[in-house]
């Protein structure tokens, strides 16, 4: 059986994209698999009954330290995105659906996205934004918003959703190797231990 992370994701944490960055190269020297799921961070919230830390001012300072600190250690750009939080729904949508009906393109297309949002600090809550970043990573914003409207990915995404509640997901980014839990891009050396003892 081939070494996999599941990688439960949504594009408006920014500990999320520093995951993000990372899991790659981890998977590449582990011999292990990345599978992306994307999901909705707003309905694993309001079904577990969480919310972002950055709610809390205090916690939220803290929060945003704490992920420069990463970008550094990572040696990676992070942004902390004036306009955030971002509502995802749409985003995630799209994602959902890329992967869906274009997985060839998926991997351009999360870049761009992660990109604006942690990198060029974009406001994604904007629907004529989200529309030039689009054009700008050379997708047609009109077909994208067509996947988005598509009942069938709607429905996928609120599956990846429910599954990852059932599965213990209360934030992002969480990742199972197996059926462990990681949560946070702080847990990045126990995923890269679990796949080492596989």
């Amino acid at each position: 059986m081939s070494k996999t992370v599941e990688f439960y994701f949504d594009l408006g944490s920014p500990a999320t994209y520093l995951a993000y960055t990372q899991l790659p190269k981890i998977c590449a020297e582990t011999d292990s698999q990345l599978r992306y799921i994307p999901m909705l961070l707003g309905g694993v919230f309001k079904a577990t009954g969480n919310a972002s830390p950055a709610i809390i001012p205090a916690k939220g300072r803290y929060m945003f330290e704490d992920l420069n600190r990463y970008a550094k250690r990572y040696a990676v750009p992070l942004k902390i995105n004036p306009h955030f939080p971002i509502n995802t729904l749409m985003l995630m949508r799209a994602v959902t659906g890329i992967q869906l009906h274009h997985p060839e393109r998926f991997q351009a297309f999360i870049d761009g996205l992660f990109n604006a949002l942690w990198v060029e600090g974009r406001n994604l809550n904007e629907p004529e934004t989200v529309a030039a970043v689009l054009s700008e990573h050379g997708f047609q914003p009109q077909a994208v918003m067509a996947l988005v409207n598509d009942e069938s990915v709607k429905a996928a995404l609120k599956g990846n959703t429910e599954t990852a509640i059932k599965r213990g997901v209360f934030g992002a980014p969480s990742m199972f190797v197996g059926n462990q839990l990681f949560f946070g891009q702080d847990r990045l050396e126990f995923v890269e231990a679990a796949l080492r003892e596989l």
